[in-house]
This record gives structure tokens, sequence and C-alpha cells, in this order.
């Protein structure tokens, strides 16, 4: 199947770029471009994109306000977002994260690797940038989210979701939270990729995630994983 792909950046030569590369692929084609968030929200609803390569900073509807209106809609609940941000470590970053984004990628990365991202994104997988670390992700989130289980910022409503989990739907959330494939996990797990598949994608469904990507933060934000100090 050919993924379907709408950029939304300001930039019309960056797009152009975006397209050109993306064209390439045989599995992959742009079906639409857009200029700023209203309009990438607009064409989201009209193409039916699978994957939105979305610039965090854009004139009037930015991208993060775009991202929420998209995963806010039920209808686009197929639609996968990657933000694209020139400072890859920064509270844009982690609110996109919150707000649905399957993960984000710098605009100075290979195409090999943005490449990648489309198909990791649109595969349902958690997109985490190699340059921004596990560890920063972790300490953004525990900065504004509520890692405090026994706080009061929304911690009650994290408990309830995580109490639903089973024993073994924790283990892997634990380990999705670390960045572990199926299969790593399966491996430690002593159990097969499929089994795994499972659990993750039961563990979604309790949790109302859309992807990967929000499991870790649901994982780090309800203080079921704590940021390492190095």
């Amino acid at each position: 199947m050919t993924i379907r792909v709408l950029l939304a950046d300001d930039q019309a030569l960056l797009r152009s770029a975006f397209k050109v590369l993306v064209n390439s692929e045989p599995d992959m084609e742009v079906v639409a471009e857009a200029a700023d968030g209203a309009e990438a929200v607009a064409l989201a609803r009209s193409t039916r994109a699978d994957v939105v390569l979305m610039d965090i900073r854009m004139p009037g509807t930015d991208g993060l306000a775009a991202t929420r209106l998209i995963t806010a809609d039920p209808e686009l609940s197929g639609v996968r977002i990657v933000m694209l941000t020139t400072f890859e470590v920064d509270e844009y970053v982690v609110q996109s994260l919150r707000a649905g984004a399957s993960g984000f990628l710098g605009k100075g990365a290979e195409p090999d690797e943005l490449l990648n991202a489309i198909r990791i994104a649109a595969a349902g997988e958690a997109l985490l940038s190699p340059v921004a670390t596990k560890g920063l992700i972790a300490k953004f989130l525990a900065q504004g989210g509520s890692s405090d289980p026994d706080g009061e910022d929304g911690a009650p409503a994290y408990s309830q979701r995580l109490a639903a989990l089973t024993t073994r739907e924790r283990e892997v959330l634990v380990l999705v939270a670390g960045g572990h494939s199926n299969d790593e996990i399966a491996e430690r797990l002593e159990v097969s990729p499929l089994t795994v598949k499972t659990h993750v994608n039961r563990t979604m469904a309790k949790l109302g995630a859309r992807d990967r990507a929000q499991l870790v933060v649901t994982a780090y934000e309800s203080g079921l994983v704590r940021p390492r100090v190095e």
C-alpha cells in the first residue's frame, strides 16, 4: 500500500524538496501541501493522508494547534503526525507529543532518516529523534506533567487508567517507554513478538493512546517510569 503524505510547512522551497524526496519512493506519495496549520487540518480531513509532516512554527495556526485539532477529531484517528523542528529539544516538542504527535524530527535530518520516519509513523510506531535522548524527553515531561502519582494535577485519572492494566501490560508499558522494540521486549520477557504486539495494542486501548509515542508520554507523566538523573 502507498503511504499518503501531507506536507505542512510555510517555506515553499522546503516543501518542494520534501515532495521530490517523498515522491521518489515507490511506497509513498505526497497528496497535498499546506502553508499553515489551518490549511493542514482542512487537507488532512479532505485527503485522509496517512502521515502529516508538520512544521511546529508556522504563521497563524501553528503546527502544535493543528496537531491538537487533528488528533481530537475521531474521523482522523488514523492520521499520524511527525513534527518537524529546527530545535529538536524544547517545550514545543514535548507539547506536540502530548498533543498526539507520533514523534518529531529535525529539519537537518538526512533524507533516509526522513523517509524512515514516515514509514515508522505510518506503522503506528513511536518516532523519537536520536538527537533528543530519552533522558531529555523525560526531563521535559517531568517538568510539565503530573509525574507524581500522589500529586493533584491529573494523577487520579492516571491512577484509574493504570489500574486497568494487567501486571504484564504494565511491564510492557515500562519497556515501551524505555524505547524497546517489540522484538526486544519479546526477548526480555521470553514471549513471542506477536504476544508483545497484543499486549501493546491492549495497553493502548485501555489508556486511550493513539500510538506508542502516547504510551511513552503516559508512562512518564503518570510516574510509572521515572526520568533517570545522569
